[in-house]
C-alpha cells in the first residue's frame, strides 16, 4: 500500500499532493461530456471524494448510433466504428453494448479511477492500484434524499473543520456554483484564476442547474432555487460549527426544509452523522418501502432514521 494521501499531504514523505485535486475536477468535467451521467454535487478531499450524480439512461437511449460511437471513441481510443469493420448484426450488437455502458455508474467510476491512478503512477514512477476498494454507492430515492445527500457533500469541508465557510470550501460544487453565480451577476466581468481559486486551474464539470422561479416547469432542474440552497447551507454550516445538533435555524432555511419534506428538528444531526444514519438508500419511508419491494430487500438499514429526518415526506 502506498500510504499516501492522493490529494493531500503525505505525512510519511512530507510531500504535498493537493494539486491532484485539480485532476479529479478536470476528469469529472471531461467524463461528463462523454457519459450520460450528470453531476449534482461533488467534493474532493485529501484521500477520497464524494459525487452526487444523475444517471440519464433515457438520454443514452435517445442518442443516435453516430453519437454513441463518437462518445465511446472519445473514451477509448482503440474503439473504432464497428460499422466499418463488422457485419451489420455484429456492429449493431457492439453499439448496443456501448450504449448500455455510457449511462452506467460502474463504467463511469472505472474510467475516473483508472485515469486518476494513471496520473498518480506516472508522477510517482510506479504502478498498481490507487484506491483500497470499490466505490460505495447509495440510491437517492426522492427530493428529500437528494438534497440531504447534496448538502452533506457540499458541507463536508465545514463539517470536517477544514473550512469555515462555503467560500473557503475548495474543490466543492457549492463553491463552483457561487463563483459561477458571481460571474453571471457581474455580467461576465468576474474572472477566476488559480491564484485566487485553486479549483479554477482546469475545466470544471457542468453541474445540473437548480430550479428557477421563472421556469418552474423545468423537470431536469433540481427541486429548489440556488439562492435557497446557498442560504440553507450557510445556516447549516453555522450550526455545524456551533457543535449544537439542535441549533436554531433561520426562518428562510426552515421554509426550504419544509418545502423538501425534511424535519427541521433533526436536520443538523442528519448532516453531522450522515454516514452512520444512511447506507444503501436515502429518502422518505414510503420511497424506501417501494425501493425495497422492487429490489427484494427485507431489512432496509436507515429506515428508522428516515422516519425522523423525512417525517413530512414519509
Amino acid at each position: 500500500m502506498r500510504r499516501a494521501f492522493l490529494c493531500g499531504k503525505d505525512e510519511a514523505s512530507g510531500r504535498n499532493f493537493d494539486h491532484s485535486k485539480d485532476w479529479v475536477v478536470e476528469l469529472l468535467a471531461s467524463l461528463t461530456r462523454k457519459f450520460a451521467v450528470r453531476i449534482c454535487a461533488y467534493v474532493v478531499l485529501s484521500n477520497h471524494f464524494h459525487l452526487v450524480v444523475r444517471i440519464e439512461s433515457e438520454t443514452a437511449r435517445n442518442w443516435s448510433d453516430d453519437e454513441v460511437v463518437r462518445s465511446y471513441g472519445r473514451l477509448f481510443r482503440g474503439a473504432k466504428d464497428p460499422r466499418k469493420h463488422f457485419a451489420p448484426a455484429r456492429a449493431a450488437e457492439r453499439i448496443r453494448c456501448w450504449r448500455a455502458r455510457l449511462p452506467d455508474l460502474s463504467w463511469f467510476m472505472r474510467c475516473l479511477n483508472e485515469a486518476i491512478a494513471r496520473r498518480a503512477n506516472l508522477e510517482d514512477g510506479c504502478s498498481g492500484r490507487i484506491w483500497e476498494g470499490r466505490f460505495r454507492s447509495q440510491a437517492l430515492l426522492d427530493e428529500a434524499g437528494l438534497l440531504t445527500c447534496m448538502s452533506y457533500v457540499d458541507l463536508n469541508p465545514i463539517r470536517a473543520g477544514i473550512a469555515a465557510s462555503l467560500g473557503e470550501s475548495e474543490f466543492t460544487s457549492i463553491r463552483q456554483r457561487i463563483a459561477e453565480k458571481t460571474t453571471v451577476v457581474a455580467g461576465g466581468a468576474a474572472t477566476r484564476s488559480p491564484e485566487t481559486d485553486p479549483g479554477a486551474a482546469g475545466c470544471e464539470p457542468n453541474l445540473i442547474a437548480f430550479g428557477d422561479a421563472e421556469s418552474p416547469a423545468n423537470e431536469e432542474a433540481l427541486p429548489i432555487e440556488l439562492d435557497d440552497y446557498i442560504n440553507l447551507l450557510t445556516a447549516t454550516g453555522v450550526a455545524l460549527r456551533s457543535g449544537v445538533p439542535g441549533a436554531t435555524m433561520p426562518d428562510a432555511a426552515v421554509r426550504t426544509l419544509h418545502q423538501l419534506g425534511i424535519a427541521r428538528r433533526h436536520w443538523v444531526e442528519t448532516i453531522l452523522s450522515y454516514n452512520r444514519r444512511f447506507f444503501v438508500m436515502v429518502g422518505g419511508v414510503h420511497a424506501i418501502d417501494i425501493y425495497c419491494g422492487r429490489t427484494d430487500r427485507s431489512r432496509p438499514r436507515g429506515r428508522c432514521w428516515a422516519a425522523r429526518a423525512f417525517r413530512a415526506a414519509a
